[in-house]
């Protein structure tokens, strides 16, 4: 008597061939990323997907699911039949993302602070200090981006984190201008509020920490405005395609 064969299960190589797509495109979006949040793809670029599969030596199938994957992210904006850019933001939408964060950060932070271990704690001072130590712009909004991610990591709600990893994203590039608008007395402010808002964690004060908190943005957001040039700059032509 024959065996009738087995229903219901997917042949090996059709599970092998989905995980090396997935794998592939993450590695794409992973170098997209990477470029975009480092500044070397400014806010308007063109993304060419053609470039980006030969210089990567893949495809344009895992390039565009790494578009996707980054559009929802906030760092492109794909087009059907169009292209893809890398996000960018006129002043008034940028306005309204910081606005949006000095309210939703806090909440995540105030979620955050009670399930934040102490080796947890002992990090953040240790990212602190390494901040206040670097006069690299590019140094000093990698650590900026630990330690305020590390904040939130206690927090429980992934809706809130979701989102607020999603903000960091689209205000990179702004952060990075404000940190080269920093004099020396706008650095110590800036390591004078990390301070803050760490000796609150270390107390358990989710009102202290709150409150340095929503300072800490608002004042990134007012020194922003008055620099509305940042917003004009005409980043999006070719000269500054992805290859």
């Amino acid at each position: 008597m024959s065996r009738k064969p087995t229903t219901g299960s997917e042949p090996s190589g059709s599970s092998t061939s989905g995980s090396s797509a997935a794998v592939a495109s993450q590695r794409v979006a992973d170098h997209l990323r990477a470029a975009i949040l480092s500044g070397e793809l400014r806010p308007g670029a063109r993304i060419m997907q053609e470039q980006v599969a030969a210089q990567l030596g893949a495809s344009r199938l895992p390039v565009r699911e790494a578009l996707r994957i980054l559009a929802a992210e906030g760092l492109t904006v794909v087009k059907s039949n169009s292209g893809a850019w890398v996000s960018r933001m006129d002043m008034a939408e940028c306005e309204g993302v910081y606005k949006i964060r000095e309210r939703l950060e806090p909440l995540a932070l105030s979620e955050s602070v009670p399930n934040l271990t102490p080796e947890q704690v002992a990090e953040l001072e240790t990212i602190a200090r390494q901040i206040e130590l670097t006069a690299d712009v590019d140094r000093f909004l990698a650590l900026d981006r630990r330690l305020h991610l590390l904040t939130y990591a206690g927090c429980r709600v992934a809706q809130i984190t979701t989102m607020v990893d999603r903000f960091w994203n689209t205000t990179q590039h702004y952060r990075r201008a404000f940190a080269r608008l920093a004099g020396d007395s706008g650095w110590e402010l800036i390591h004078a509020e990390h301070r803050l808002i760490i000796e609150a964690i270390k107390r358990a004060d989710t009102v202290d920490a709150e409150r340095f908190l929503t300072g800490h943005i608002r004042r990134t957001r007012l020194e922003l405005a008055q620099h509305p040039e940042l917003f004009t700059e005409d980043d999006h032509d070719s000269d500054h395609a992805a290859d």
